[in-house]
């Protein structure tokens, strides 16, 4: 018994943890989506004049920045076998309350934003002790969160709030400038700076290991020793701080606050991290796919825009078949079969 207990300790130590049996399979999507961003690129080098440049890939950062935030939260989710469906209304709520209390109350920025980012911390830790206690499936309780979040927009107002404030506009104006009059904003710089962060805690820490360990199987985890219920809040709690963070972003990108903003952005940050490799049963994946993925979905829609002549909802078709893609390549990879009738 003492053994087993050892072996599986040893296993926790292991970056990845959970069906797939070695390290290079779990590499593979990773391998896959890199290439698939490649090979978009090129092609779209090949087709149009101009899209061979480092700005074209610095703007997909730009623009997709708020995406890469959330979506490295629902990944420390997805990686423990949960799922947080209130991320998109949370940013909403975010964008909300800081043009509230900035533009309508006059606050000043820096009192704004980390009220808005522990309201953000603070409801997804409580989603995450309601999943826990209660051992209700998250996908309900994250539902009531996003229900209850986008309602709450509609309590501070029904319309969108213009953001004037000279703090907020000069932030989002800002450009930094590289070699070769290239530039990023602000928001590029924040989002690599949180992929940074969740790399370094999911890949060199213990609580990273722990995630790991909960997600490929909650019941040994806990056989461990491991504090499953303290993973579970944190996670949750991460995706939250990541939401709000996301949605102070999306605030200096559109610089106004507004009800519908982010609709449907929960299923993005999924998709994104499902493209990028994670097993959406667990235990399996990277958070640089999960980066990946938002660069292919940006690239989906910066292809369409240098097309010209295509709706913007081939954006979704493309995404649409490129999941359906993935989630059978991720059931191969596993080696599951389906149970025989």
């Amino acid at each position: 018994m003492s053994s087993g207990i050892a072996n599986a300790a040893a296993r926790l130590t292991r970056p990845v943890s959970g069906s797939v049996p070695s390290r290079h399979r779990t590499r593979l999507p990773l391998i896959v989506t890199a290439v698939l961003l490649v090979a978009m690129f090129a092609v779209g080098s090949v087709r149009y004049e101009g899209f061979l440049s480092a700005q074209v890939v610095l703007n997909l950062l730009i623009d997709n920045g708020f995406l890469l935030v959330v979506a490295i939260g629902a990944t420390f989710v997805i990686l423990t076998g949960g799922i947080d469906l209130s991320v998109g209304s949370m940013i909403a709520l975010s964008t909300m309350t800081t043009a509230w209390m900035v533009e309508q109350q006059g606050w000043p920025l820096a009192t704004a934003v980390p009220l808005v980012l522990m309201i953000g911390a603070g409801s997804g830790a409580l989603m995450g002790w309601i999943i826990h206690t209660f051992e209700i499936q998250p996908f309900i309780v994250t539902l009531a969160g996003m229900f209850l979040a986008r309602g709450l927009c509609y309590m501070i107002s029904t319309e969108s709030i213009t953001i004037n404030d000279p703090t907020t506009v000069r932030i989002a104006q800002t450009r930094l400038y590289g070699p070769g009059g290239l530039f990023v904003s602000v928001s590029v710089v924040i989002a690599l700076a949180v992929l940074l962060i969740a790399f370094v805690v999911l890949h060199h820490t213990r609580f990273g290991r722990g995630v790991y360990a909960v997600g490929g199987n909650e019941s040994s985890a806990r056989l461990m020793g491991l504090p499953v219920g303290s993973i579970k809040v944190a996670v949750y709690a991460i995706s939250g701080l990541c939401s709000a963070l996301a949605g102070l972003l999306l605030t200096f990108y559109m610089l106004s606050g507004y009800p519908l903003h982010a609709m449907g952005m929960e299923l993005d940050a999924i998709a994104a991290t499902v493209i990028g490799g994670t097993l959406l049963t667990g235990g399996s994946g990277f958070v640089l796919g999960t980066a990946l993925g938002v660069l292919v979905l940006g690239m989906i829609q910066t292809v369409i825009n240098f097309q010209g002549t295509l709706s913007s909802w081939w954006t979704r078709i493309v995404i649409g078949v490129l999941l359906f893609v993935f989630i059978v390549f991720q059931r191969l990879m596993t080696g599951r079969r389906p149970a025989a009738d």
